[in-house]
């Protein structure tokens, strides 16, 4: 509101033949405007339980922070707010609608973005030998990461905040940004393999795309933890912010970023266009993964117990 009042103020030197009363007046109508605005963002959208939802109308941006009751995971409860929250983005902004230039993502959770998929849950399907489970699983997170890789088919700019470790299906989770900002601190990995299963949604789609397949092998079967700094190298991860500072980093590069926001999305769009990934390839291989989680091993399970137990003491340290 004060940035309406204030761009009306300064203009009306120049409106000497309009009287004070049309000029309150426009006022009045604009401010209306702004209001109708903001009232049509779907209520509902503020009020999920693990995501906190905050909309910035001069930057034309909605800040979006992961807030996990539990281990900070893809757990099922955190995947159905998603899906509520794309479809109220939908929803509610667009051409027409609210304003919305740039969706932005992070965490609450210190010191972690994402640990991926829930290890637990996937420990007790397995054991129960449930197949359909895990599939299902799976294919949520499908829809969820296409979805988002494609920008909710709206013309925003989409950007992964990264404060932390960003593991396994976190990862994978970023991978489906435009772009990616990190705090120099933050590490990334995919620990699948360890316990000798692999990561199952998106990793092989979009960093073979990203880095060909050869590059993206490297990465999914080595085991290992990459800096922002190698990431930035590799050209996933597209700037990179001294610890502390990553908030003020995203929105510099916002800042930025607003006058060719346009060009940012066509090009994101052409790129895609030669990606050409469909959901079907991403839900074929998150079938392989299903597949190969029940060949697991006690020994292989317990592996899975011992991560698990590990990143339940970082988050609660945190």
């Amino acid at each position: 509101m004060e940035r309406l009042i204030t761009e009306t103020h300064r203009s009306s030197t120049d409106w000497d033949d309009r009287d004070d009363a049309t000029i309150r007046l426009s006022d009045k109508s604009e401010l209306l405007a702004e209001s109708c605005l903001h009232l049509a963002i779907p209520e509902e959208l503020f009020h999920l339980d693990e995501l906190e939802i905050l909309y910035d109308g001069d930057a034309q941006t909605l800040w979006t922070y992961m807030r996990p009751q539990g281990r900070p995971s893809f757990t099922p409860p955190m995947l159905a707010d998603f899906a509520n929250w794309q479809r109220l983005i939908e929803l509610g902004f667009g051409p027409d609608k609210v304003p919305l230039k740039f969706l932005v993502l992070g965490s609450r959770a210190p010191g972690v973005f994402c640990f991926g998929g829930d290890l637990q849950l996937f420990r007790r399907l397995i054991e129960e030998r449930n197949r359909e489970g895990l599939v299902n699983y799976g294919h949520r997170c499908c829809q969820i990461l296409h979805r988002n890789m494609n920008s909710l088919d709206l013309p925003i700019v989409t950007v992964g905040m990264v404060q932390g470790d960003a593991l396994g299906g976190g990862f994978e989770a970023l991978l489906s940004f435009d772009y990616i900002v990190a705090e120099r601190g933050a590490t990334f990995g995919l620990p699948e393999m360890m316990f000798g299963l692999f990561p199952g949604m998106g990793a092989h789609s979009l960093l073979s795309r990203k880095l060909g397949s050869a590059m993206a092998d490297r990465l999914i079967v080595s085991n290992a933890s990459y800096s922002a700094e190698q990431l930035y190298d590799l050209g996933l991860v597209h700037a990179i912010a001294e610890d502390g500072e990553g908030l003020q980093a995203t929105q510099d590069f916002i800042r930025k970023s607003t006058r060719k926001h346009a060009g940012m999305v066509n090009s994101r769009r052409a790129m895609k266009v030669c990606w050409d990934l469909r959901l079907d390839e991403l839900t074929r291989i998150t079938e392989l993964w299903a597949d190969a989680a029940l060949q697991l091993d006690a020994r292989d399970l317990k592996l899975m117990d011992r991560l698990v137990t590990a990143q339940t003491k970082l988050a609660r340290a945190a």
